[in-house]
């Protein structure tokens, strides 16, 4: 295990300070903005920015690294990042930043694909879920980080956004001087989303609903934190607290998921994550200890739900499609991502600031409305089902990125034909009462033997 991990050090280092500078930016920009008198329409607006340039920019950069190779890649990718953050110190136009931070993250998701990929070419299989296991805690504990150091700048002026471009330039070095050889990228095959939208329809809404949340939080509750009356120390520490109770939880979720109905998981999920969300909706005066209890408690249950939901999705999918099926996934939480802060931001603008819990209360019931166990059949149950749980990165963008996946066996581009049936093209659907007929939970139909 020290060996793999070590063998990716310069990689690590990179995700580590690459991370500590984004997760330092998202939250400085809510405080900075809402301290200004800034409508949280406009914050919401450049969170959904950023997340729509990852989603769209990722295309482009799997284009640019097979053009000229990942190293060059990444270098053109952190200069174009940095110039974005340097260009907010001397500009104030919301629309300019609008831009800035739609090219910030197609810049970054270079970056994240140029890293992942890196790692997933390089990795042997049976050692690929310890290497990615280590990539997301380094992601992860870079976003900790990040809030960590916001409380060090007392004054929010230029000086954080300094530290942010300072990471991303030094985020560089370890990446240029890595004496690892660039992996080649083939080039990405077309992906037959019909095939995935019917097979997982459950599991689509459990990503898109986990985008809503987490986009939403990322960028918003900075500013629910300083509207509740926290200053801004204490709401950078109530969002550092969130994201590290939800990485020290993937692997006991991760436990639980191996061993119990995945639907009922996400069920219990999606109920507790209500409950725990009503003493939040402002009707309560709530002590900071038992505020920042309250949002590591709903941290575990939002952070975890990504992987719930690909999990689940990864048992009805047959094992030579979950390449396409991990970007298909990843398309649907960077779409609920982007709709879920321009949400929450016209709730708080035009309601109440109190409304962004009440907004993640009714995401969540969505989802106990929708993931039921009785509308799944097992149909389409994979032949390796139950899946091993994989706690995965938020940043992960890498259509490659699941340990379970032998890319070079994968068909993802290939025409879908049913056993007894014809294509997907010509697929009827199911009776009414079997509308959900793909997914299944973990125990519902016993794996084949």
């Amino acid at each position: 295990m020290v060996g793999s991990v070590g063998a990716f050090f310069s990689l690590y280092l990179a995700t580590l300070v690459l991370l500590t500078g984004s997760g330092l930016f998202n939250t400085f920009i809510g405080l900075r903005l809402s301290e200004q008198s800034v409508s949280e329409v406009w914050i919401g607006g450049l969170i959904a920015a950023y997340y729509f340039g990852l989603v769209v920019g990722a295309r482009a950069g799997h284009r640019l690294i097979i053009g000229v190779g990942h190293i060059r890649a990444y270098a053109a990718s952190a200069a174009m990042l940095t110039v974005c953050i340097l260009a907010q110190i001397l500009v104030d136009n919301m629309w300019l930043w609008l831009g800035l931070r739609f090219l910030a993250g197609a810049a970054m998701v270079t970056q994240y694909m140029g890293i992942e990929s890196w790692l997933n070419e390089q990795t042997d299989n049976e050692k690929r879920g310890v290497v990615f296991a280590f990539y997301m805690l380094m992601s992860s504990l870079g976003t900790v980080l990040g809030q960590v150091v916001l409380t060090l700048f007392p004054e929010l002026d230029y000086k954080p956004l300094v530290f942010v471009a300072i990471c991303s330039v030094f985020s560089l070095v370890p990446i240029a001087l890595t004496r690892r050889m660039s992996p080649a990228l083939q080039v990405p095959a077309p992906i037959n989303a019909r095939y995935y939208l019917e097979r997982v329809p459950m599991s689509m809404v459990v990503l898109f609903v986990s985008g809503m949340i987490t986009g939403s939080f990322y960028g918003l509750a900075p500013v629910y934190g300083v509207r509740i009356g926290l200053g801004n120390d204490e709401a950078a520490l109530f969002v550092a607290v969130s994201v590290a109770a939800g990485v020290l939880a993937q692997w006991p979720v991760g436990w639980l998921a191996d061993r119990f109905n995945r639907v009922v998981l996400i069920r219990i999920n999606a109920v507790t994550l209500t409950v725990l969300a009503i003493p939040l909706w402002g009707w309560l005066d709530i002590p900071f200890q038992v505020l920042l209890g309250l949002g590591a408690a709903i941290g575990v249950l939002q952070f975890t739900l990504y992987p719930l939901g690909t999990a689940l999705a990864n048992d009805n999918v047959d094992p030579e499609r979950r390449v396409g099926l991990s970007a298909i996934l990843y398309i649907m939480y960077g779409l609920g991502a982007c709709i879920g802060p321009l949400m929450v931001g016209v709730l708080m603008n035009t309601v109440s600031s109190a409304l962004f819990y009440v907004f993640v209360a009714a995401c969540s019931v969505s989802l106990v409305l929708v993931v039921r166990p009785q509308k799944v059949t097992g149909q389409h149950l994979s032949p390796d089902a139950p899946t091993e749980f994989v706690p995965m990165p938020e940043s992960s963008v890498a259509a490659v990125l699941d340990p379970r996946v032998d890319i070079s066996s994968d068909i993802s581009h290939d025409p879908v034909i049913e056993e007894d049936g014809p294509e997907l093209d010509e697929f009827t659907p199911p009776e009414p009462d079997a509308a959900l007929n793909g997914e299944t939970a973990a125990e519902s139909t016993p794996p084949p033997k």
